[in-house]
């Protein structure tokens, strides 16, 4: 019996454009929102870890792996059910319960309720991302994806950028409360408000994503066009993937040490011109906030534009091509930012790198769409988020603050400790793409045949 709730099409009638970019919009506003729930953190290291009394290690530990593991793991079941199901209640659920989680971070007392609490903002977040690049290859033809998910991923600069900014304000503004009374709770920290103030607005969006309509699926494995979707069992997308390996690995391996250095850069930023400059966190939080807002945005949509103009001079390969290049230029600047002695050198040097550690944030999981089948791309898109968080999240801000405090030793030294990733993840990164190039090549050709091969 058909399910109403996952029609499929063939390789024709796609929805209707306008209404597409604005489920984009929408989509895009709740990944927004998601960053901005995830990034605050960040411009809360000091205030969090003087209340609390934490080390750099902890707090890298509720930036990295208290968010990251789970975000993860649940994406994969997660991804699954969207696969076969409507992705949109699954997004809207999502939306939810990370808003609801990250406002009861600002009711943590210790450092494991707050660990607990950033768990649940994980496994909201872990329901966004795999099912929104499942439903925009059902909403774009082939040619537009790649466009539609840089745009989409743009949003994770807005997010971040906003979160800088508006969470700096707040900060900055609540701090001089000192602490503030919130009837049927009690006496709250200033960063303790700042999470639920950013946090509960995020209900109402679950509210918004459920009025968007659930698309036709299509490029349905082994099934003719109008075909009910099925779920294809976990061996035969494991046969899938074994088979692919090579163009999986380096993908998955390339890119995650690329985005390694972008969530160690975004997580311990704010805290470095803090340390090193004097700054407060509404001054960190306006000018790198903006900085995002421009140079991390025009990144990651920019990416997809040049792309597509290297894909239309013949380059198959172009999304992996431009990831390749961005990481081979952003070493030598990752290197000079926080080694520099001059604050506004410092920034000036920050802008072309925000712009060159951005390109794959919305260029890579569009990459894997392609050579993906219709029933996996939704599990494979978590797979890659898996990977990319695991290794990008999960070990760059940690990574960071081991070397700060048992390599350097010194909280004032993360700039030392910023710099060696930098050396270290961006060459390899660009190293492991080049390698990958022909694997991909030989994955896209495949793909034009339907999978026959299978």
């Amino acid at each position: 019996m058909k399910n109403s709730h996952t029609p499929t099409a063939g390789t024709a009638d796609y929805p209707n454009q306008v209404y597409a970019w604005y489920v984009v919009g929408v989509l895009t506003l709740a990944y927004i929102f998601s960053f901005i729930d995830r990034q605050i953190l960040n411009l809360l290291v000091e205030p969090i870890r003087h209340d609390l009394n934490l080390s750099d290690t902890q707090i890298s530990l509720l930036q990295g792996i208290a968010f990251a593991l789970f975000y993860t793991l649940m994406g994969i079941p997660i991804a699954r059910l969207a696969d076969v199901s409507n992705r949109r209640s699954i997004i809207a659920a999502g939306v939810f319960l990370w808003s609801l989680m990250t406002a009861l971070c600002g009711l943590s007392k210790t450092f494991w309720q707050l660990f607990a609490a950033r768990i649940g903002v994980g496994v909201g977040e872990a329901a966004l991302s795999p099912p929104a690049y499942s439903l925009f290859s059902d909403y774009f033809p082939p040619g537009k994806v790649t466009r539609a998910i840089a745009v989409y991923t743009g949003g994770s600069f807005l997010g971040a950028g906003l979160a800088y900014i508006i969470g700096g304000l707040v900060v900055d503004y609540v701090a001089s409360l000192d602490t503030v009374d919130i009837p049927f709770i009690g006496q709250l920290r200033a960063w303790q408000l700042a999470f639920i103030v950013v946090g509960l607005p995020g209900v109402l969006l679950a509210l918004l994503v459920m009025t968007l309509r659930e698309p036709a699926r299509r490029g349905l494995l082994g099934d003719e066009p109008g075909a009910v979707p099925k779920s294809i069992p976990i061996k035969d997308i494991l046969r899938f993937l074994r088979k692919n390996w090579r163009t999986y690995g380096h993908h998955l391996i390339g890119v995650s040490m690329f985005v390694m250095l972008a969530y160690a850069i975004l997580a311990w930023t704010p805290a470095f011109f803090i340390r090193k400059y004097g700054w407060t966190p509404g001054e960190v939080g306006l000018v790198y906030g903006f900085m995002l807002l421009i140079f991390g945005t025009s990144g990651v949509v920019g990416a997809g534009w040049i792309a597509d103009a290297l894909r239309r001079r013949g380059h198959t390969d172009a999304n992996l091509r431009v990831i390749m290049i961005g990481a081979l230029c952003a070493a030598p600047f990752g290197i000079a930012v926080p080694l520099v002695d001059n604050v506004w050198l410092a920034l000036a040097l920050m802008a072309p790198f925000t712009f060159l550690w951005s390109l794959p944030h919305g260029i890579a999981p569009a990459a894997l769409q392609p050579i993906t089948p219709n029933q996996m791309r939704a599990q494979v898109s978590a797979l890659y988020l898996l990977s990319v968080n695991l290794v990008g999240m999960g070990i760059g801000p940690t990574f960071v603050a081991l070397m700060t405090d048992y390599l350097y030793g010194d909280p004032a030294l993360v700039g030392y400790s910023l710099a060696t990733v930098a050396a270290i993840a961006a060459p390899l990164s660009a190293l492991i793409l080049y390698t990958g190039l022909k694997y991909y090549r030989q994955s896209l050709l495949e793909a034009e045949e339907g999978w026959q091969k299978l």
